[in-house]
């Protein structure tokens, strides 16, 4: 049984999860439109060029969290997760999902966007597996901290050999899909890394080491 690693933003959604809710909070009133937005853009155009300080980025996408209370913000990625998510998800992604459950392997998210995001997003695509920014929670509330080392670039490795030894799981049959090259420490580790509708940089190294190339886009 081979573990099957999945990133999600722009490989399992043909967009940015973490984004798109900065852009929702914004849509909604929820935040300072003119800075949230501004600062939301400023650090994805960090992340697209691989100079994206992981740290400053989750505090500023955990603050939100902290200025109403749980249940409200829980009603409110609903609301995203129906109109900004469900929409992303493409029938050749949850193809590729269903091969590998075939396949009997285990299903694992890898993701750096935060999991208040992204757990239900995994819960919702069938896959038991996740490792993501850990949002803190105290007395009910959300601190604006996550826990643990962020699963960014080298810290997707490190997050994933505490998650099998936790597991009792090792890499033999590995898969990685992946677009970004942010995740090329991960990918020179599995048996088999699979570039998603790869950005250039990730393009090129697919090409000069022969790893396969896919689309999960919709037609």
């Amino acid at each position: 049984m081979a573990l099957a690693i999945f990133d999600l933003d722009h490989t399992l959604l043909s967009g940015d999860s973490d984004h798109a809710w900065g852009q929702f909070l914004v849509d909604r009133g929820l935040v300072d439109p003119e800075v949230h937005q501004r600062r939301n853009d400023h650090f994805y155009e960090q992340y697209k060029a691989g100079s994206l300080d992981i740290h400053e980025y989750l505090e500023f996408a955990m603050r939100p969290l902290t200025e109403y209370d749980a249940d409200h913000m829980h009603a409110e990625r609903d609301i995203f997760l129906n109109d900004r998510i469900e929409p992303l998800v493409s029938q050749k992604a949850r193809d590729l999902i269903r091969h590998h459950e075939e396949r009997g392997d285990t299903l694992l998210i890898i993701t750096a966007t935060n999991g208040f995001v992204t757990y239900p997003i995994a819960e919702r695509l069938g896959i038991a597996h996740i490792i993501a920014p850990h949002p803190e929670v105290v007395d009910g509330r959300y601190t604006g901290k996550t826990v643990g080392i962020p699963s960014f670039q080298d810290g997707k490795v490190t997050r994933l050999k505490s998650w099998m030894e936790e597991h009792s799981h090792d890499m033999e049959g590995s898969y990685f899909y992946s677009d970004s090259h942010n995740d090329l420490p991960l990918l020179r580790l599995v048996d088999h890394p699979v570039a998603v509708d790869p950005d250039p940089t990730l393009q090129a190294e697919a090409e000069a080491s022969g790893w396969p190339v896919i689309s999960l886009r919709k037609d």
